[in-house]
């Protein structure tokens, strides 16, 4: 079995990751304009071999000075959203298109075209399908975004350096040992990948970031106003007036990633002209590793979208440490132009702030968050400071059911989103996902911020999973909807009251040969009574009486909760339509086999119990529940059922077969299994190795390698850049394994990230699944 060359699944597989895949679709703000993006789903490997350069935890392409990984188009469609059809546009022959931006107007749509040697700017005008060049190929995209439109005629692009010179060289010859210290400061961190680790890398780093920031007129003339720096974001004031300009400085860390770099947040004029330094921020390299830990100083640095130039920010009171025993944990504040005043406190908060959506002058919702008791409240301020915050929301963010969803948007007076009001102005609308008992459907209400009374406006129905879009009118009545089921694929709709639906897109199935699968959601109890719930896959046009039980293969990958009850709840949605794409293991249906994706191992640690403390005991009832429900039904020969599941999912995979014999085989993708090398923290885990070091070391299947008996197919990409998933780990994992004497396969996959990219190395990927189950569990 064992392949010296990339090999391909067999048919139908082969043909199905050949198909174009459905494009993505855009709605201008102004909700005139439809575009439509056609996305390649796979690369070729002979992309994903391109240069590249770690750079402070990203990888970077030198040729094109643009991340070494990011989301290309290939087309750019438009229409009317009353039109019937698409119209292309002109552009030039494959075109790579990226760091697509609307102009405030949304008339306008600017974007990039990565040529061999960088990347262009380009625009269209909606209207009249007309598009221009804007520039050589010298922005930069290296870190953060190149461009940003500062008015509906001129954008601030970062462009590379004229005189920038060649690349720093490194001696071949070491001139001096590389030495770092720590002289008493707690300093822990996450295990990240491609970071410094030299003087010569941080002269590549400083080289590759460095731009200058230039205004491009929609004529192509270009202005600079910014000298060369290292330019982490530049974001306009919604009237144009003003720059929020963020850069970084030295000293870098070997440790972490750029994010975590000094950073220097000031206000510039459209000429380039320092207005106000809102903030110069030291290295973070002593935060907390504890999930709700923060940078201290000011953060989360903005432009109010409801206001011409106002800046917000939130600062820390407790010093960004969770473990400080404070009433308050965060402050908001905000600053008007000219920017030469102290600044306004609006709010605190008890928990940590997340999230803000501004409305008016008198309307903000703000949304805090605390990970260990699990709460989420959602609060309605009012900026203008005449009355009290009113508390709208008090839930688990566990509480699936209970979730009011997230306030529609609309295009505010300055291009930028804002909340989206009832006509008569005291309510919002909540666009919801609408998970239940019965299944998830997604909702339209109307809240009354006076009353706090929900009126529910729309609910998708069986036999649709539909959400809404956005609102089209003042009275909600007109919306565009993206709908699906288990037999029609996606597609967008205007609906108008009870009237027909109007099909505004027209994507059809991309692998018929997978119409006739069967999905069904399934729900089950594990022994102690708490609800589990999968989804259930099985092949075309099976058939329970005629053809017996299936080998099957179960995808797993478990969540830890709080509380027992919210675990139970059914959050999958069974109406989608479902078609596997890239290395899905549900091309197994083609070969024969049933698939359960998803069963729920929900790891529980009510009060003062933290869930990984029975980590094995709950995955074990999990998975033996699991196991009990298919063979029960008759659909599962119990000698026939493998486990398999990627990133946690594969440290879950390793972890079954090592303590049950439940699993026949098992099938590991870019897992981390040794959780002394992940010491500050994994998944949901926040405490550290030896705050739980028994913890650590049981729940790491690396521990208990030698109980694993079931053949195993351990794969993992070259280039794993995820925090804690670097290919060490599998690679110590398989040598183990070899040592002991196991039945154990190791496939590494040239320049392959944490997902697989390639067309070669996802068809390799499913060639290697499906001949491992083949040969160990269909027989």
């Amino acid at each position: 079995m064992t392949a010296h060359t990339w090999q391909s699944p067999p048919p139908p597989i082969n043909h199905i990751l050949d198909a174009p895949a459905p494009p993505a679709v855009l709605l201008s703000p102004n909700q005139q304009w439809l575009v439509e993006l056609e996305q390649p789903l796979l690369s070729s490997i002979a992309e994903i071999a391109s240069p590249q350069v770690p750079l402070a935890g990203f990888l970077l392409n030198p040729r094109t000075n643009a991340p070494f990984r990011y989301n290309q188009y290939h087309s750019i469609k438009i229409k009317a959203v009353s039109s019937a059809t698409f119209n292309d546009i002109s552009l030039p022959e494959n075109p790579r298109i990226s760091f697509l931006k609307w102009a405030p107007d949304g008339e306008k749509l600017a974007f990039t075209i990565t040529v061999s040697d960088g990347l262009e700017l380009w625009v269209v005008e909606l209207a009249t399908l007309n598009t221009k060049r804007l520039t050589e190929p010298i922005l930069n995209a290296g870190y953060g975004s190149p461009h940003r439109w500062l008015s509906n005629d001129t954008l601030i692009c970062k462009f590379i350096s004229e005189d920038r010179g060649e690349v720093p060289e490194i001696s071949p010859i070491p001139t001096a040992p590389m030495i770092e210290e720590n002289l008493g400061r707690k300093t822990p961190s996450r295990t990240y990948t491609n970071l410094l680790q030299s003087p010569h890398d941080e002269s590549l780093f400083e080289y590759y970031i460095s731009s200058s920031l230039n205004k491009v007129t929609l004529d192509g003339e270009s202005t600079q106003i910014v000298p060369a720096c290292l330019i982490d974001e530049a974001r306009p004031s919604p009237d144009g007036n003003y720059i929020l300009l963020t850069t970084l400085h030295r000293p870098f860390s070997y440790q972490l990633p750029a994010s975590y770099f000094p950073k220097r947040i000031e206000v510039l004029n459209t000429n380039g002209k320092l207005i106000s330094e809102i903030a110069d921020l030291p290295l973070a390299d002593n935060m907390s590793i504890k999930f709700d830990a923060v940078r201290p100083g000011r953060r989360r640095v903005h432009w109010r979208p409801d206001k011409p130039s106002t800046l917000y920010w939130v600062e820390a009171l407790d010093e960004g440490d969770p473990a400080c025993d404070v009433n308050y944990r965060d402050a908001l504040f905000v600053m008007d132009a000219p920017f030469d005043r102290e600044p306004q406190e609006l709010w605190q908060s008890e928990y940590r702030f997340q999230h803000i959506a501004w409305g008016r002058e008198d309307v903000a919702l703000v949304w805090e968050k605390w990970f260990d008791n699990r709460k989420q409240r959602i609060w309605r301020i009012n900026p203008q400071q005449s009355e009290s915050p009113q508390l709208l929301f008090d839930r688990s963010f566990e509480d699936k059911y209970n979730d009011p969803g997230v306030p529609l948007s609309t295009h505010g007076k300055y291009g930028r989103d804002v909340i989206r009001f009832t006509e008569d102005g005291g309510g919002i609308y909540l666009n919801g996902r609408g998970a239940s008992p019965k299944g998830v459907y997604p909702f339209l209400d109307k809240f009354d911020l006076k009353t706090k009374q929900t009126q529910r406006l729309w609910q998708c129905e069986d036999p649709y999973f539909e959400s809404v879009v956005d609102i089209l009118d003042s009275e909600a009545q007109t919306l565009i909807t993206r709908r699906q089921s288990q037999t029609e694929p996606p597609n967008y709709y205007l609906k108008n009251g009870n009237t027909e639906p109007i099909l505004l897109t027209n994507y059809q199935d991309p692998a018929p040969q997978l119409a006739e699968l069967q999905k069904e959601l399934v729900q089950y109890e594990r022994a102690d009574g708490v609800k589990l719930s999968a989804t259930l896959y099985l092949p075309p046009n099976y058939d329970v009486n005629r053809d017996g039980a299936l080998p099957f293969v179960f995808w797993v990958y478990p969540e830890e909760f709080k509380d027992r009850e919210f675990a139970g709840q059914v959050t999958t949605a069974t109406n989608t339509f479902s078609r596997p794409m890239r290395d899905s293991v549900l091309f197994l249906l083609t070969q024969g086999y049933a698939i359960l994706s998803g069963p729920t191992i929900p790891i529980v640690g009510e009060g003062d119990t933290e869930p990984n403390d029975t980590y094995v005991e709950q995955l074990i009832a999990g998975a033996q529940a699991a196991v009990d429900y298919v063979v029960k039904r008759g659909i599962a020969d119990p000698n026939r059922i493998g486990i398999g599941g990627h990133s946690y999912g594969a440290f879950t995979t390793v972890n079954l077969l090592a303590h049950t014999n439940l699993f026949k085989i098992g099938i590991a993708r870019s897992g981390a299994y040794n959780r002394t090398l992940t010491p500050f923290g994994f998944q949901g885990e926040q405490r550290n190795y030896w705050e739980a070091v028994d913890t650590y070391n049981n729940m790491s299947p690396f521990t208990h390698l030698n109980k694993v008996k079931a053949p195993l197919l351990l794969i993992h990409g070259e280039k794993d850049s995820n925090p804690g998933t670097y290919p060490l780990q599998t690679e110590r994992l398989y040598e183990a394994l070899k040592g002991l004497g196991a039945t154990v396969r190791y496939v590494v996959l040239p320049y392959e990230d944490h997902g697989y990219r390639s067309h070669e190395a996802v068809g390799h990927v499913l060639w290697e699944m499906i001949n491992w189950c083949d040969k160990y569990l269909k027989s």
